[in-house]
């Protein structure tokens, strides 16, 4: 099982976005044994997710 362990905003403005594109986030998970993977996803999608630092993955990775 996959845990947030980081929440990384990266977009500081200097990046233009194309239309219809939502910003995104770099999140590092970590698994049980102390693997961890990177994801990078839609900040709105953490948000409807109730997704934060500590959380529990909702996907299979």
């Amino acid at each position: 099982m996959w845990k947030i362990k980081h929440i990384f905003d990266g977009d500081y403005g200097c990046e233009e976005l194309q239309p219809g594109e939502k910003p995104k986030v770099s999140v590092t998970l970590i698994d049980e044994t102390g693997i961890e993977i990177y994801r990078s996803v839609e900040d709105d999608w953490l948000i409807e997710n109730g997704l934060d630092v500590g959380s529990f993955w909702p996907e299979e990775i």
